[in-house]
């Protein structure tokens, strides 16, 4: 057989296993995975090089409505540019039903901000906002039939909310459709009280964000959407997961049985609440929600990856820029942290943070990154056995790693639309070097290759936790 592209002496690395092979492509495929392929149009030299599956990124914020006068960093161009450089071959990002808005509505609006921009493939789970009737009952349905098969609802912020009520609503339709519903943690109105003594006491720099959202109140969060899920039967995804207390809660709900994941991000392994404590609004780079904790949570996370109450390890990529009226400094940002965009930039830094930070350091296996930053992925949200592993007949989506390069990372190398990384100096060991999307290189050495945008959209088939 004749091959498109060969990956010759590299070390392929899956979920369960490591081995030295060559892989040969064809037709964007993965097509033979064994020694001294050389029939080939193309042959790539792996030698000293980890091959692993392109990493998935399912929780991207790109190009989303954040309030008047504000606009975020990223575009799909931008935003997928960044992903790639930092070795992901898929991201998955979120659509904003806004309220009175249909999903059709929003979803066509994302599709055309997303055409022939995207340099990775990219698929969309749908933000529930406005749960009507007809949404739950026809549109939601609809959707997961055409492959829009995952949803997130927030039990935080004004706006976005779900009541108690609504959320059980939602889930139900996630029970009857197969969909998977993702679920943003932190109580709404114990927030809400704590900005208003906040306010009182003239407590208004960055660094009170994080005293607004403490940990009690993601706790009390984390438990109720589990208990919400238990009621109704239906498995769900804890997102962003922050520290040990509500962590637990994951641990005990699947020790009752229940079918849960949880998510953890770079910025609970490397930020705490002192990040957001600077002069001169610095701290305000470092709003995001959850906010960044302590030593004792970073532990617990670490501990959460290492034991696998973690299925998934994604960015939050949710990007400003800091130094513009219309980012974290904007005029009413200036004067209250609750005015600050949250969220941080992180979707090229997140694979070379847990790369060095973990495999490295030996707190996970190479195995287990693979694991939690892409077949978990493509399994959780219906793209696998297409995405998140090495195999016959799976799309050739492959990051090769060179394990000791050495790079301080500055935000010039990770080429997104904001203007800063909250991981700017870091030194981190193990880098991607070169990545392909469906057999053809997409990335070489820091810089886009080929000339055009190629990455597509993914319509997704069912969970493997609601399948």
């Amino acid at each position: 057989m004749r091959f498109d592209t060969v990956i010759r002496h590299g070390t392929v690395v899956t979920a369960s296993d490591t081995f030295v092979s060559d892989v040969g492509i064809l037709n964007g495929k993965i097509v033979a995975l064994a020694a001294e392929l050389t029939d080939a149009d193309e042959v790539i030299d792996a030698t000293g090089l980890y091959v692993m599956p392109g990493g998935i990124d399912s929780h991207v914020h790109l190009d989303q409505p954040s309030g008047q006068g504000i606009v975020m960093a990223d575009d799909f161009d931008s935003g997928t540019r960044s992903a790639a450089l930092g070795g992901n071959s898929t991201v998955m990002t979120f659509c904003m039903q806004e309220k009175g808005q249909s999903l059709r509505e929003a979803l066509k609006i994302y599709h055309a901000k997303a055409e022939g921009k995207c340099h990775v493939d990219v698929s969309f789970h749908m933000v529930i906002t406005d749960p009507t009737a007809d949404v739950l009952g026809q549109e939601i349905p609809a959707l997961v039939a055409d492959g829009y098969t995952s949803i997130k609802v927030f039990m935080t912020y004004e706006g976005l909310r779900l009541r108690d009520d609504e959320i059980l609503a939602t889930l139900d339709t996630a029970r009857r459709t197969g969909a998977l519903v993702m679920v943003h943690c932190e109580n709404e109105d114990a927030i809400r009280y704590l900005i208003g003594r906040h306010e009182e006491e003239g407590q208004l720099a960055p660094k009170f964000h994080a005293t607004t959202r403490p940990i009690a109140a993601e706790r009390e969060a984390t438990h109720r959407a589990l208990s919400l899920a238990e009621i109704v039967d239906v498995p769900i995804v804890i997102v962003h997961v922050s520290n040990r207390e509500a962590m637990e809660e994951i641990r005990r709900a699947r020790q009752r049985g229940q079918k849960i994941a949880g998510e953890t991000c770079p910025q609970y392994l490397m930020l705490t609440a002192d990040d957001l404590d600077q002069d001169a609004m610095e701290g305000a780079k470092y709003v995001c929600s959850p906010p960044p904790r302590d030593k004792a949570s970073q532990d617990a996370c670490w501990e959460g990856l290492e034991q696998g109450v973690f299925d998934l390890f994604s960015s939050d990529h949710c990007p400003f820029r800091f130094d513009d009226p219309e980012g974290k400094l904007n005029e009413n940002g200036k004067r209250h942290f609750r005015w600050i965009p949250n969220g941080i930039p992180g979707v090229a830094t997140r694979l070379p943070i847990l790369f060095s930070e973990g495999v490295m350091t030996g707190r996970i296996s190479l195995n287990q990154f693979v694991a939690v930053t892409s077949t978990n992925h493509a399994k959780l949200y219906g793209l696998y056995p297409q995405k998140g592993t090495i195999a016959i007949g799976a799309d050739a989506d492959l990051a090769l790693w060179d394990p000791n390069r050495r790079v301080t990372i500055t935000n010039d190398l990770l080429q997104h639309g904001a203007d800063y990384t909250p991981y700017e100096g870091t030194q981190v060991r193990g880098w991607p070097v070169q990545l392909l999307l469906r057999g053809k290189t997409v990335m070489k050495d820091g810089s886009l290759v080929g000339g055009e945008e190629q990455g597509q959209y993914l319509a997704r088939g069912l969970s493997s936790l609601t399948a």
